[in-house]
């Protein structure tokens, strides 16, 4: 074995679970460019090696101590350019430690404290900075243009002797370089809140509790929150808070309980320091449940003061404000309903609406959640809920909030269900303008780009709704022809793989629910995978054989691409009559149909005056 002076460069992505979660095709994708067209050239041009790449890391070793330092900026700089023009929620950003110390080397790896310091010293660093130890910047000295800030002598893991750490800063004089710029964005994830009312059926108001925080939070400019999807991995699971704010790149974890007892509830907070592990703070509110929602704001404001952030709102975000615990209550359960898609969780979820709506009426969001439910069975099962009727809702819900995003992505749906696309894409455009991060108008917008045959935009839409809620299965799933349509096989096949993983998911958390194995059934018949396709086309058969819960549009898809056309217009035949005129637009231009065009019973049903 040799033993060597030398200095060892450690790096990880900052929130790199939570970035996989999101989209692991795109982030997989992404790191490869990032590691051949910068990683590579930053250290091999400082004069350092690569000693091993890892998932999220990077191993690397410098004969020089101020080339370690200088691959280090370059590569954070290149990487603050790179993420300039990329939406905060997928930016890839590293954290860097570097320190210089003796090192075994064993068949061209490279062990001890040296490596296990800078190891240390990299969890340390702020996102997108370099941390480095105090021998590194005794060396540096004044031969490279930056500053050093003390971070004191924080205690290592397994490192017995103290070790001073200096986080690294660009002087005045350089503007553009922005190593550890990004580190004045304070961080905050919303972990579940607990249930402890012993019943299971009050655990959909624990999980309200937690998305409106999350939610609160998020319209706070300045401040990065981790989105609903990210946070709730962790629902239900032990936590290693510490290990948490790592995975999910965010310096504080706010966790806590909900006990609801018939017109009462506590609510327990604590703040937490994602870095030591300390408590920031902590409280508990004890309420009746018409303080519900100045409890919550009174929680957003307690975290934004202890966070001590100076942001540009001085109060916490406004929202419609339900009069009483009944509405809420409601809104809750239908909101969990609706997430479902089956038809007859719909009409669950619809009547929930309805009674959030009854206790009270000018609550915005039980609105946006009746007109969402009703555009969905009219366009998909039949069921006669006038475009205009529907329209009246969401329109109701702008008066009451005009700049809530899901307010203006569900009056989209209802003018596309209208026919009214010129209006429907405006609106679109409009609720994406008010949250970039509002799922639904992503995911509503790219259906209809894909009818539009905009694919470039369309594609576009897909990933960030399935990025935005990681448990979506049909967007990497129909994002699949999109990519097909741009000849760009390679990334339809990744989301295939994604799509179909996640529909299993999907499946099994909800048996009984078809839907996802019917919509995987038609994208592998789409592939060329006759075999499976006929398996999952037989599964999801078997969950809803009266097709109580689906269509089964998806089903005729799969038999059309079998080449069963018979078979296939069978089943479109006994659903076309319910299909709303937005769903008759996506009939006509499916590629999944394409095999059908010259057959007279479909050109009938697209024309029935044949």
């Amino acid at each position: 074995m040799e033993r060597r002076l030398a200095a060892i460069l450690a790096a990880d992505v900052v929130g790199y679970s939570r970035l996989m979660g999101a989209n692991e095709v795109g982030t997989l994708t992404a790191m490869r460019e990032i590691r051949t067209g910068l990683i590579d050239e930053a250290i091999g041009d400082a004069g350092g090696r690569i000693v091993k790449l890892m998932g999220d890391g990077i191993l690397a070793e410098f004969t020089s101590v101020v080339g370690a330092l200088e691959s280090a900026l370059a590569i954070q700089h290149a990487m603050d350019t790179r993420n300039a023009d990329v939406p905060e929620d997928r930016q890839i950003r590293f954290r860097i430690g570097i320190n210089i110390g003796d090192v075994v080397v064993e068949d061209d790896d490279i062990f001890g404290d040296g490596v296990n310091i800078a190891a240390r010293i990299e969890a340390l660093a702020r996102p997108g900075g370099i941390a480095v130890s105090g021998a590194v910047r005794d060396q540096v000295g004044k031969r490279l243009d930056v500053a050093f800030d003390s971070a004191g002598e924080p205690p290592l893991k397994n490192i017995d002797e103290p070790v001073p750490v200096f986080h690294v800063a660009p002087r005045p004089s350089e503007p553009h370089s922005t190593a550890g710029a990004p580190a004045s964005l304070p961080s905050i994830a919303v972990l579940p809140f607990t249930n402890m009312s012993g019943d299971p059926e009050q655990e959909y108001f624990a999980d309200g509790i937690t998305e409106d925080l999350i939610t609160d939070l998020s319209k706070l400019s300045g401040l990065f929150v981790v989105g609903r999807n990210s946070a709730f991995v962790y629902k239900g699971t032990p936590v290693n808070l510490q290990e948490i704010a790592r995975n999910l790149g965010v310096r504080h974890i706010l966790e806590g309980s909900v006990r609801k007892s018939g017109n009462r509830i506590r609510i327990t907070g604590q703040l937490i320091d994602g870095v030591t592990g300390g408590h920031l703070w902590a409280d508990r509110y004890d309420r009746d449940l018409s303080d519900i929602f100045a409890l919550q704001d009174e929680i957003t404001k307690t975290i934004i003061d202890q966070l001590q952030v100076r942001l540009l709102e001085t109060d916490t975000p406004d929202r419609t404000k339900a009069e009483n615990a009944g509405a809420y209550t409601h809104y809750l359960k239908g909101r969990q309903l609706y997430h479902m898609r089956t038809r007859r969780l719909m009409e669950q979820a619809r009547t929930h609406f309805f009674k959030a709506l009854e206790h009270d009426p000018n609550y915005a969001r039980a609105y946006v959640g009746l007109a969402d439910c009703e555009s969905r069975l009219n366009d998909w099962y039949g069921c006669e809920y006038p475009p205009e009727d529907i329209l009246a809702l969401t329109h109701r819900a702008l008066e009451l909030e005009p700049g809530m995003a899901e307010a203006h992505a569900a009056n989209g749906l209802a003018l596309q269900l209208a026919g009214r696309d010129d209006e429907a894409r405006q609106a679109y455009e409009t609720a994406l303008a008010h949250d970039p991060l509002c799922y639904e108008a992503h995911h509503y917008f790219a259906r209809f780009l894909q009818v539009t045959q905009e694919f470039e935009k369309c594609a576009y839409h897909f990933l960030r709704a399935l990025e935005i809620k990681p448990d979506d299965y049909r967007s990497p799933l129909l994002i699949v022809s999109v990519y097909h349509a741009l000849g760009r096989t390679e990334e339809a096949d990744r989301y295939m793989a994604l799509g179909l993983k996640r529909a299993e998911e999907a499946a099994g958390a909800d048996p009984k629910n078809s839907d996802p194995i019917e919509l995987g059934a038609s994208v592998l018949a789409a592939h060329g995978d006759k075999v499976k396709a006929r398996d999952w086309l037989e599964r999801a058969i078997a969950i809803d054989p009266d097709r109580s819960f689906t269509s089964g549009y998806n089903i005729a898809c799969t038999y059309a691409q079998l080449g069963e056309a018979e078979i296939a217009l069978d089943w479109l035949e006994s659903i076309a009559g319910n299909l709303g005129q937005s769903q008759r637009k996506w009939m006509r231009t499916d590629p999944d149909f394409n095999s059908l065009h010259d057959h007279m019973r479909f050109k009938r049903l697209i024309d029935p005056s044949l």
